[in-house]
């Protein structure tokens, strides 16, 4: 995909309804990408997100549900996506479930939910997709996190299993090259969490980066952009994007 365009060429984003996700959806379908936008509860914001793609350009976007921790089910959306457009060039494992996990309370389920959404799909989605990839030459992107090197208190699950993500896009580089190109892009303090974050720990954050200013989703999908439409001779790389924040403020 050394070409520098996205014209006719077929994406699945998982996790694209709303925040990051739909931000790596857009910019890809600005540089004429056709996408394929994954949800698992969020069916409106979905659809909606497809309606307003598809009326910029006809049948350019489509969304699909999956639950991705039901592994027999992920062939099934890499079917899904074929039969609408033919091919996939690029797979984006973007959806993730973060939420702490302080120890001495964690259980069995809080392991199978963080390391399912944030490792185990993305290596089953990944292997589901492989055939197609091999006959686009074309690309994985897999959005790991900062903290899969700097821990994050009170996170003790989700930290391993972003960290295990990053080494899963290093040897999926190696097992899928010279055909498909694996990168990463872990990102910083780009959205402050849904469910909230007092002034004080955000403050304490922001004193860490030394841009001393949170991003934007735009950045994400900027740097996503990049690795799939002009990175032809990358891959195995996981590229931070987080105002600095990872070589301390």
């Amino acid at each position: 995909m050394s070409q520098q365009t996205l014209n006719g060429k077929i994406m699945l984003v998982t996790g694209a309804a709303r925040r990051i996700g739909a931000a790596i959806v857009t910019r890809l379908h600005e540089n004429g990408a056709r996408v394929a936008i994954h949800y698992r509860g969020s069916a409106d914001d979905a659809q909606r997100l497809a309606d307003s793609l598809n009326r910029i350009r006809e049948d350019s976007a489509i969304a699909l549900q999956a639950e991705l921790t039901q592994i027999e089910k992920l062939p099934l959306l890499i079917d899904a996506v074929v039969d609408w457009g033919g091919r996939l060039d690029g797979l984006v494992n973007n959806a993730s479930s973060f939420y702490p996990t302080p120890l001495g309370s964690i259980s069995e389920q809080d392991w199978d939910n963080l390391t399912g959404s944030n490792l185990k799909a993305p290596l089953f989605l990944s292997q589901a997709a492989v055939g197609q990839l091999r006959s686009s030459q074309g690309s994985i992107v897999n959005i790991v996190d900062i903290h899969a090197d700097r821990p994050l208190r009170h996170h003790t699950v989700y930290g391993p299993a972003k960290a295990g993500l990053a080494m899963l896009t290093r040897s999926l580089a190696k097992d899928l090259a010279p055909d498909v190109r694996v990168n990463g892009v872990s990102p910083g303090a780009i959205l402050w969490p849904e469910d909230g974050m007092t002034d004080a720990v955000q403050q304490s954050i922001l004193r860490q980066i030394p841009l001393q200013r949170t991003g934007a989703p735009g950045d994400i999908a900027d740097c996503v952009l990049y690795l799939m439409r002009d990175a032809s001779y990358v891959t195995g790389q996981i590229i931070a994007v987080d105002g600095g924040r990872s070589i301390g403020g």
